[in-house]
């Protein structure tokens, strides 16, 4: 705990079985209360390696989706009674030991969301970012800022802390199961006016860690231009989406009460 508030992390696996080790290893264990794991139908033996380390496991039977796979693990952290969820990637291409500092953010009642950047630490390239993806970030960071009045350094890391009230709120339940799930999420963010923070991270790309292909790329991109034309279009009124949508029907916590109820 930090400042009273609970922290859970959230792992959402696959095929992580030679990286889950050190990615656990990091993690600063002292101030987390909980760590859950969602391995999303690995053929390798992440799940059982997950088990031997004590982490709390949870296996899809059926492939969802990188986005599939954080509903799960968001779901996991709110039944938990999880104050701050913080979201890592087990291919150790993060620091963990930056969660101290994700966490401290929300804790101190300041930010409701906090990603960890690689562009403010500007050490992306150096670290082994490919050079289209770090052209794309940028592009795709500046053309997302414009569109939504926003002023991050970047809206495609994986390394994110939120308050149980962001996790809890936002219409999760109607977004993708893929990649662009990340995306969504920042962007009904900034639409519901939660207060956002950033704190710099190096980064590691090495052959085990996970990163989507070039084409797998491309339609992330398309969606992210997708998304920022939306949210703009809908600020201005001119639309109406279930991405931005108040109803609670959506969201985890009314997903979680109504399991408890039946």
């Amino acid at each position: 705990m930090i400042l009273g508030k609970k922290i859970v992390i959230v792992l959402p696996a696959y095929e992580a079985e030679q990286t889950l080790a050190e990615t656990y290893k990091a993690i600063p264990h002292e101030i987390v209360d909980e760590i859950v794991l969602v391995d999303d139908a690995s053929s390798d033996s992440t799940a059982d390696l997950a088990r031997e380390l004590g982490i709390r496991t949870y296996v899809h039977e059926q492939n969802t989706g990188y986005g599939g796979n954080q509903k799960s693990c968001y779901r996991e952290a709110l039944k938990l009674d999880a104050d701050i969820v913080i979201m890592l990637h087990p291919d150790y291409q993060y620091d963990p030991r930056l969660i101290t500092a994700l966490a401290s953010m929300i804790a101190s009642g300041i930010y409701d969301v906090v990603i960890a950047s690689r562009i403010l630490s500007g050490t992306a390239r150096a670290g082994g970012m490919p050079l289209y993806k770090y052209i794309a970030n940028r592009i795709l960071t500046l053309f997302q800022n414009i569109m939504m009045g926003a002023k991050l350094s970047e809206y495609h890391t994986g390394y994110r802390a939120f308050s149980k009230e962001v996790v809890g709120t936002l219409p999760l339940l109607r977004n993708s199961d893929n990649f662009i799930f990340d995306n969504e999420m920042l962007v009904q963010v900034v639409a519901r006016g939660f207060a956002i923070g950033e704190v710099s991270c190096p980064t590691r790309y090495f052959p085990e860690a996970s990163s989507i292909n070039l084409s797998n790329s491309v339609v992330y991109g398309l969606g992210v231009l997708k998304n920022s034309i939306m949210f703009r279009l809908w600020k201005w009124g001119l639309l109406k989406s279930d991405l931005f949508t108040t109803d609670k029907k959506y969201s985890l916590r009314q997903a979680i009460d109504s399991e408890d109820s039946e």
